[in-house]
């Protein structure tokens, strides 16, 4: 999304966003890993957008290819944890309704890649 390098990065938000100790390795491997996935990632959300990917913002996008990459292919995460956690970093870094749209995406993803996905997501609000 930005044009760079994934440990450039890594090391701005560490700075930006006080991530010192907090996942970093997980926080690195998603970011080394998911532009790998993209074509992947964006084949499963666009079925359920409701407006052109170009016109989305670029945070909500980000959130939702985090989300989806993790509902596909990290079955270590349950799907509530994964679209919560997602409704929150909507909440704190989209758009003031951005959460309520990274919200029902990731909720029509799940049940397309899922098989736990029932409507177990509770933060809607």
């Amino acid at each position: 999304m930005t044009g760079q390098s994934p440990d450039r990065i890594r090391e701005t938000f560490i700075e930006n966003e006080n991530l010192a100790g907090k996942h970093l390795d997980y926080f690195a491997g998603l970011i080394n890993v998911i532009p790998h996935y993209i074509e992947d990632i964006d084949a499963l959300i666009e079925p359920h957008l409701s407006r052109e990917k170009e016109r989305m913002d670029m945070i909500e996008q980000a959130i939702l290819r985090l989300g989806t990459y993790e509902l596909r292919y990290d079955k270590t995460i349950p799907t509530n944890v994964v679209i919560d956690e997602a409704i929150d970093l909507a909440k704190t870094f989209a758009s003031e309704q951005g959460y309520k749209y990274v919200n029902g995406v990731l909720d029509k993803v799940a049940k397309s890649v899922r098989e736990d996905s029932g409507s177990e997501n509770t933060d809607a609000d």
